[in-house]
């Protein structure tokens, strides 16, 4: 007799359904038992005493990262003070401001029962993992996540509380936090979610149309307007000569609607997330015509973060969700997990994709949909670092596609809803003058170097621009 239906069986009625009495397909059921194995296989590796320590360990170092975005400097501080010092005078300061209860003796949970949207894409890894895999549990929080539909949900469920915390687009905090598009709702950023995961994913009928120069007309897809999708592929058409607000149409589109809109035709393409770009190849309907990581390598895309009035009011809270999250990022990173995670986020709760498609994202060795199958590591990757001037560069582009008008201060937003410890400030204080800068490390893109000191220059250095020079 099949494993999912019994005809025969007078204790059980006859339904289509499988034989586990759900409402669902073999295909699902096989999936959801799989996923349920490799999770089984994660959580026993994240109980051993080595990823205990290694778990710890990535917490300390992004906390101390923080403090030293520039490895030399973090080597001066160390050679100058000695490693005892050095540790002394890091504990005597961190964690401090919003993450104060990070490293303490954890204090009881303000609130214990929290739901936490998600969009079904593999940039949530970490904040979707951390369900299965029992970190949210192991914190003393009962955590429902909920896949929601698009970006405009979330950011609505955000400001109406109807979400504890979310799966941001990271320049979303940064417009809802200053009334763009919504109410200013103060939101702050705890953790990027990941870092690179996206591309620009062509039509097949366009693989023998690779110039962008070439690319007037065009219908484009993104996520949502506040989105580094939106910030990367205005960049990159600019760069190429096109202007992405008169030469080509720019579409918001929930991505797990991006595949079906190049399939029918109503897009040429889409600088998305993935698993929607492997999963255009997947379905033949498109090929990838570029990795992200191509144009800014480390670039942040998505985060996990929350309204300024929940840490306020869960400071012990948001500190163990905080270490939940950053415990799942930390077993993100390890590529012998990233096989046993694409089976485990693969299931219909959550992204409910091909288990093939997600590994393919997440191990890196992808078919491009040019007959070639490519090995990148770091296509996806996973450091939680918020940088604020991965902030700044946000806010740049706000304003260079007119999405803000007037003067813009840069570093006091940036610092306002980015979080990095205050712990610098601390230490100059105590005499540490090593610390004494605040953490705004450089980034290049596409072979130009962004100085987030420099905001107005950046923007101004752009001939095409929506502030009334080369529009």
């Amino acid at each position: 007799m099949s494993e999912f239906f019994d005809p025969y069986n007078a204790d059980r009625p006859l339904m289509l359904k499988c034989s586990c009495g759900r409402d669902h397909s073999p295909a699902d059921h096989h999936a959801e038992v799989a996923a349920d194995a490799a999770a089984a296989q994660l959580r026993a590796r994240s109980e051993t005493a080595e990823f205990e320590a290694y778990s710890q360990e990535f917490i300390e170092a992004t906390l101390v990262k923080s403090l030293f975005p520039h490895d030399e400097e973090r080597r001066m501080f160390l050679r100058a003070v000695g490693k005892k010092t050095a540790m002394a005078a890091i504990a005597s300061v961190l964690p401090v401001a919003s993450l104060q209860a990070l490293a303490q003796s954890k204090g009881p949970l303000e609130k214990t029962n929290l739901k936490i949207g998600f969009i079904p894409i593999t940039c949530a890894t970490p904040l979707i993992m951390a369900d299965p895999l029992g970190f949210y549990q192991k914190q003393g929080l009962n955590v429902e996540v909920t896949k929601t539909a698009g970006w405009a949900l979330i950011r609505d469920k955000m400001i109406n509380k109807e979400y504890d915390a979310t799966h941001f687009l990271s320049p979303m905090p940064l417009a809802i936090s200053m009334g763009l598009g919504a109410n200013a709702t103060p939101m702050n950023v705890a953790t990027i979610q990941n870092i690179n995961g996206q591309a620009i994913t062509l039509a097949v009928k366009h693989k023998n149309n690779r110039d962008p120069k070439n690319w007037k007309g065009f219908k484009f897809a993104v996520p949502f307007d506040f989105s580094m999708h939106n910030f990367l592929l205005r960049y990159y058409l600019a760069e190429n000569g096109i202007n992405p607000d008169t030469d080509v149409q720019i579409r918001v589109v929930p991505p797990p609607e991006m595949v079906a809109n190049l399939r029918s035709g109503n897009i040429d393409g889409f600088l998305g997330p993935d698993p929607f770009n492997q999963r255009a190849v997947f379905d033949e309907v498109g090929f990838i015509h570029i990795l992200t990581k191509d144009l800014w390598d480390g670039h942040p895309c998505c985060a996990f973060g929350t309204s300024t009035e929940f840490i306020q009011k869960n400071p012990n809270t948001f500190a163990a969700l905080y270490r939940a999250v950053l415990t799942a990022a930390a077993m993100a990173r390890k590529p012998e997990n990233r096989e046993l995670i694409a089976k485990v986020i693969s299931p219909a709760q959550y992204l409910n994709q091909p288990e093939a498609v997600l590994a393919q994202v997440l191990t890196g060795k992808f078919a491009d949909g040019l007959g070639k199958v490519q090995n990148v590591p770091d296509r996806a990757d996973f450091d939680p670092m918020p940088w604020q001037s991965m902030a700044v560069w946000m806010l740049t582009q706000m304003k260079r596609w007119g999405y803000v008008k007037g003067d813009v201060n840069y570093k006091q937003i940036a610092e306002k809803v980015f979080l990095i410890t205050d712990a610098r400030k601390h230490m100059k204080e105590l005499g540490h003058s090593f610390a004494a800068t605040t953490p705004y490390p450089k980034h290049k893109i596409m072979g130009k170097e962004f100085d987030p000191a420099k905001p107005e220059e950046y923007i101004k250095s752009f001939a095409i621009n929506k502030m009334g020079q080369g529009t």
